[in-house]
């Protein structure tokens, strides 16, 4: 398992990923695709931690788990088919882009956790890349996050945009 920080940040890499894919699907609510992706960036950073926040009984007070950790909210075929219904419906309905931003969100948290020995179950089982414990390289998840995002912004969403070219296009 990365660290809270580790999930926050691969979350924000997640919004911007998701935004670029809104941007490139003009999939915003009524053609407006700049609500889309704002609001799939923000979907996006909510949707990093959800496979844990997902587990709390907030309807009691103990608050405590109401599903083994690492079970039915890190299942990674839940999360691939919200991310493949929500993104053939962008532009058809105002809960697309917000859902696919959760659901690229919950991806980005099942691919941090992926190193760690507990492992995520992808399909039947828990599949682990055995790499580290957890808290331990989560700079190694943040960047490989953050490299995705720049990468999908330059091949997907956003061409052309970065480093200070980024600034003629906000003044315009």
């Amino acid at each position: 398992m990365a660290s809270s920080k580790a999930h926050h940040a691969t979350g924000f890499a997640a919004g911007v990923i998701a935004a670029a894919l809104v941007a490139r699907s003009g999939g915003g609510p009524g053609g407006a695709p700049y609500i889309g992706m704002l609001m799939s960036f923000i979907a996006g950073v909510a949707g990093s931690t959800a496979p844990d926040w997902l587990e709390v009984a907030w309807w009691s007070r103990a608050r405590r788990l109401w599903i083994t950790h690492r079970t039915l909210t890190h299942w990674g075929i839940g999360w691939i088919a919200l991310l493949a219904v929500s993104y053939r419906e962008l532009g058809h309905s105002i809960y697309a882009a917000p859902a696919f931003g959760f659901a690229c969100g919950g991806l980005m948290h099942l691919l941090a956790d992926w190193p760690n020995p507990l492992g995520v179950p992808w399909i039947a089982g828990r599949h682990s890349l055995n790499l580290w414990n957890s808290g331990h390289c989560d700079l190694i998840v943040v960047a490989a996050s953050w490299v995705a995002a720049w990468w999908v912004g330059q091949h997907v969403g956003l061409p052309g945009v970065h480093g200070l070219e980024l600034l003629q296009h906000l003044r315009l």
